[in-house]
């Protein structure tokens, strides 16, 4: 699981918008226009990396298609300190 978080969060060009997106989940969850304008990201690159997030079950998703809240997954969390640290390393830079 620590290789799939770093490269989902570190190795890959959207890796920085994606670990602003899970600590901004962790927060409070929201729904992908939400995360769009407390991010200030394009709602389609938005959408992009929550599919990806899904894919790798980091992030799951409750409700409907367009008004679906996001939330970490019970994996992300059994890995948070982990994805905290790389986290921060990644939106340090």
């Amino acid at each position: 699981m620590e290789g799939t978080l770093w490269h989902v969060l570190a190795g890959t060009e959207g890796g920085p918008n994606r670990a602003r997106i899970v600590r901004a989940i962790d927060e409070r969850p929201r729904n992908a226009n939400q995360l769009a304008d407390a991010l200030d990201l394009d709602y389609k690159t938005v959408r992009h990396h929550l599919d990806v997030l899904c894919e790798k079950n980091l992030v799951r998703r409750s409700g409907d298609e367009y008004g679906a809240i996001y939330l970490p997954s019970d994996r992300l969390r059994q890995y948070w300190d982990t994805t905290e640290d790389i986290i921060d390393r990644v939106t340090s830079r």
